[in-house]
């Protein structure tokens, strides 16, 4: 299974927060339909440029606690200060898409930032 985790900015639109998932799946050779969700932190969850563009691409939105966040953090390949300081973690972006692929999860693609929009990508350990 694969997931898009994302961030942004307060009030980041829809096309921006479409326009970071693309540019994840771009860097990787991977079109939309190769992903099973997207996964934000609780904070991040009621954004509406959020929700509006997981409904766009018709995926359904995870909602990820900060507990997970925080665990899944340790993993996180990329170290921003601002977002340390303003989130807890290293890259939101990078810690809700592997703290929603699972324990086992592996992360595909780093955080791409597009505007005020974050995407990374990674992949549940469950594959054959």
């Amino acid at each position: 299974m694969m997931v898009a985790g994302v961030g942004c900015r307060k009030g980041a639109d829809a096309a921006q927060i479409e326009a970071a998932i693309c540019a994840a799946l771009a860097h990787k050779g991977l079109a939309t339909g190769a992903l099973a969700l997207i996964a934000t932190s609780a904070m991040k969850a009621s954004e509406p440029g959020i929700k509006a563009a997981a409904a766009a691409l018709g995926l359904p939105l995870v909602r990820v606690s900060q507990r997970e966040l925080e665990a899944a953090g340790a993993r996180a390949e990329t170290q921003s200060e601002r977002v340390l300081a303003l989130t807890g973690v290293p890259s939101l972006a990078e810690a809700a898409a592997l703290a929603a692929a699972g324990p086992a999860a592996r992360l595909l693609a780093r955080r791409v930032v597009v505007g005020p929009a974050t995407c990374a990508l990674a992949e549940s350990g469950d594959r054959p």
